[in-house]
């Protein structure tokens, strides 16, 4: 059985966020043994998929090292990579059968794949106890959904961060995703090519830092498009030594997430 490891929302190899895409099987595995498999790839997520009698419908589950997680971006544009790309799907668009999230479409989209997911605007609140002592700046405005947002006064401030993951791990029980799931954006500095710089710490799922985070702008997007008066927006979330780019454009209660990704890496499964 093979095994990719893709980089998604990637301009050139070794950019945006590192997937492992399984090759399909006719039924589930154990739950047990993908989660050991993701965390012997120890990589943010391995994206699980399973074959079904529509040649351009599959299951699709994502696993971090430590957890199943309820939707992933980067891993569902990895897995429509792999599928198009490795595995020669020949559909215009694959729809992709999932435990939490409903069915999700992608596409191709020029030379770009887009993505249908459902939007989730957050609501603003009180920031939490702990939460700037943990992200070493002063939130401007915290909001709540999946995960916590942290606004911060500018770009520099979220590129600069080097927050205590022991401390912000155990904050933000209130968001669906569990605690220690944080997203810190602002606005971009004048000249950029992307209105909206952001960062996703999520030590409460096993990772440090997630260098993309695809459900994270699920969130994003409807926050930023609605301060900025703009459907369709770029970001880029700068995970250091990396960076990865996705355009997001919000349509009522979906969100549209496109990007680019790159094989980088095939391998064989001996179990």
């Amino acid at each position: 059985m093979r095994q990719w490891t893709i980089d998604a929302f990637a301009s050139a190899p070794f950019k945006g966020n590192p997937a492992c895409v399984v090759e399909p099987f006719d039924a589930w595995p154990d739950t047990a043994w993908m989660q050991s498999l993701a965390a012997e790839n120890n990589q943010a997520e391995t994206a699980f998929l399973l074959k079904t009698s529509d040649p351009a419908r599959f299951g699709l589950r994502w696993f971090t090292p430590a957890v199943e997680v309820p939707l992933c971006g980067h891993a569902t544009l990895a897995s429509a990579h792999a599928l198009f790309a490795e595995m020669g799907v020949p559909a215009p668009a694959i729809a992709f059968e999932t435990l939490q999230s409903g069915v999700l479409t992608v596409s191709r989209s020029g030379d770009l794949i887009e993505m249908d997911f459902p939007a989730n605007p957050p609501r603003r609140i009180t920031a939490p106890e702990g939460l700037a002592e943990a992200l070493g700046a002063e939130p401007g405005e915290v909001w709540l959904g999946q995960y916590l947002i942290a606004v911060l006064s500018s770009e520099t401030a979220v590129r600069d961060l080097e927050p205590d993951l022991a401390r912000l791990k155990v904050i933000g029980a209130e968001a669906s995703a569990g605690r220690g799931n944080v997203s810190v954006a602002a606005l971009a500095d004048p000249g950029r090519d992307y209105q909206v710089v952001s960062r996703f710490f999520a030590p409460g799922s096993g990772i440090p830092e997630d260098p993309t985070t695809g459900s994270a702008h699920c969130m994003l997007g409807p926050l930023f498009a609605d301060k900025l008066g703009q459907a369709a927006l770029r970001f880029h979330q700068a995970y250091p030594g990396r960076g990865g780019d996705l355009e997001v454009e919000v349509r009522g209660d979906r969100v549209l997430l496109r990007g680019r990704a790159v094989t980088v890496l095939e391998g064989r499964l001996r179990l």
